[in-house]
């Protein structure tokens, strides 16, 4: 494709980035035969080629209007075109990129306004979210019927281990999921210290940044990287990984290098902790062996499982939570249109709810037509949006790998002499 920069991007940092994206894009249209949003409504401005060429007007100086910000922001950035392009077109930065210059030309509605800036404010910090979401929990009969289904009260954790082991690993507590689901990083805990694997939470380390980031507050989530990156660095020497259990969370912090790319206080650094970051289903394939022999046959359910967006397009991780779940002898299948986005993205569901419930029901149909005991999932947005939209208990996959290990060591307790 080809460009023209207009002069106040030309010769930047994110104008060359753009520039090389753009150029790599050869109009195919394979992108849009997998959009979510295209197929919803099968316009060619809500598909990927057709928000390339608006970005390309947009970075050439044409004029900016509150239709082509719309379109943006209707995008989910599931990425799903970038697993789909023959060309390896860098989508996800050039809207990123595109959605930055827009935001800076066209002012929003201040309803518009005041939601997002609460949306950047409160999520990301843990100490505000928690009691405002609690709160929400006990209110939660007075609300109505959609506050109430983003409301369900999750699984509480259970013990921390407090055992050391010489193997340690760095985890990222997260903003919103130990509000929402505390149990999945007690029972990541609680698995890779039944397997000799200490998990080590670093007290300043936060928000990963990806909500300010896709919020267009980017220089706030840069912050949020560098924050921690200074939280992370002490424990580097000595930690194996730094294990993400919400995908979303790892999809970023696997960009920090890039992202940061540009600071010269905190490029190398940033790197190195890119290097470092797995999602939990990179870690746990090197268990399988010792899992299978304490668990095979412990897990009765049919389980029907849902990979985020961000594992299996974001980080290009496919099948290996799949691959873990059957080692240990479950019953887990893939539903129809796996690879389509469940509609949560992030904070999508909050500023697109209709979209967003459009695409929750799809996923939740096709998921349910496995006639699952549970459905699973590996990121704490998709679980949450999609247990609003259904009976069947939506967990973190690896809540049935600790709840078997506690079965199958209690068992054990009771029979010994």
């Amino acid at each position: 494709m080809q460009t023209n920069l207009a002069d106040f991007i030309k010769n930047t940092p994110a104008g060359d980035e753009a520039e090389a994206i753009l150029r790599a894009c050869v109009h195919c249209g394979f992108c849009t035969a997998t959009c979510p949003t295209y197929q919803l409504l099968g316009d060619e401005l809500d598909g990927p080629r057709g928000r390339i060429y608006l970005i390309k007007q947009v970075l050439e100086g044409a004029p900016v209007t509150a239709k082509t910000q719309t379109h943006l922001d209707r995008c989910l950035t599931c990425r799903n075109c970038e697993s789909t392009c023959p060309s390896g077109v860098r989508y996800g930065r050039l809207v990123d990129i595109g959605r930055s210059v827009v935001e800076q030309r066209v002012q929003r509605p201040l309803r518009e306004r005041a939601l997002r800036f609460a949306l950047k404010e409160a999520l990301p910090r843990r100490w505000l979210f928690t009691p405002v979401y609690k709160a929400g929990q006990a209110l939660r009969p007075l609300l109505s019927k959609s506050l109430q289904d983003k409301l369900r009260p999750g699984e509480k954790a259970g013990a921390w281990p407090t055992r050391q082991h010489a193997r340690t690993m760095l985890l990222l507590d997260g903003c919103v999921q130990p509000a929402m689901s505390p149990n999945i990083n007690a029972a990541t805990a609680r698995v890779l210290d039944a397997l000799g694997v200490q998990l080590i939470v670093a007290p300043k380390a936060g928000c990963c940044g990806a909500l300010r980031h896709h919020l267009n507050d980017q220089e706030a989530a840069l912050d949020d990287m560098r924050r921690n990156i200074d939280a992370w660095w002490p424990y580097v020497e000595s930690a194996e990984a730094i294990v993400m259990t919400a995908s979303g969370c790892g999809a970023t912090v696997k960009e920090y290098g890039h992202l940061l790319a540009h600071d010269a206080n905190y490029a190398q650094k940033a790197r190195r902790i890119a290097e470092l970051t797995r999602d939990l289903s990179e870690i746990m394939p090197a268990f399988e062996a010792e899992l299978a022999a304490r668990l095979q046959g412990k897990i009765a359910h049919r389980v029907a499982y849902h990979p985020p967006c961000t594992l299996q397009h974001g980080q290009q991780i496919r099948g290996k939570v799949e691959q873990v779940l059957r080692a240990v002898g479950v019953d887990v299948r893939l539903c129809a249109d796996s690879h389509l986005c469940c509609g949560s993205a992030g904070t999508y569901s909050i500023l697109q709810p209709e979209l967003s419930q459009q695409l929750r029901d799809n996923k939740v149909a096709n998921l349910e037509a496995c006639a699952p005991d549970v459905i699973v999932s590996a990121n704490i947005g998709c679980l949450t949006h999609l247990q609003s939209g259904t009976e069947t208990p939506v967990r973190h996959w690896i809540e049935l790998i600790d709840s078997a290990l506690i079965h199958s060591s209690t068992n054990e307790h009771l029979t010994k002499p």
